[in-house]
Formats: C-alpha cells, structure tokens, sequence
C-alpha cells in the first residue's frame, strides 16, 4: 500500500512502539504489528490490533496505572 502520510514510500511488514493516553494513564506498548511506510516511518495498524491496544488501555485506566510500558502479545 503507498503512505497516505508522504505519498512517496510503500508500506510492508514490520513493528512499531504505539503510545496510548486515556485519563492520566499512559500506556506504551512496542513491537506492535503494522504496516510500515520505508520512506517516512509512518506505522498502520490493523482493526483487530487496534482494538486489543484500545482493551488494555481501558483495563490499565480502570485499574489506575498511570504509567506501563509493555510489549505486544498476540
């Protein structure tokens, strides 16, 4: 797929760290699968991706973490 942030690199196979806010949590959670542009670093990541990350941003708000570092898991 091409980049719809530059328009000039190509998407392929890859990770990313992914930051979430909610509240005053913070969540960071790296080697997040997606698709990453090889011109400017610009991650996507998939439905189901997204909404795993969104789940365990809303659990670690409910349980009151304010800040967690983590790495994905499938």
């Amino acid at each position: 797929m091409r980049c719809v942030i530059c328009n000039h690199g190509q998407t392929h196979a890859g990770t990313k760290t992914v930051t979430l806010e909610k509240g005053t949590t913070t969540l960071v959670v790296k080697n997040v699968p997606a698709q990453v542009c090889d011109n400017c670093g610009e991650g996507y990541v998939d439905e189901a991706v997204t909404s795993r990350l969104l789940k365990q941003a809303a659990e670690a708000a409910a349980a009151g973490v304010e800040v967690d570092v983590r790495s994905y898991a499938a």
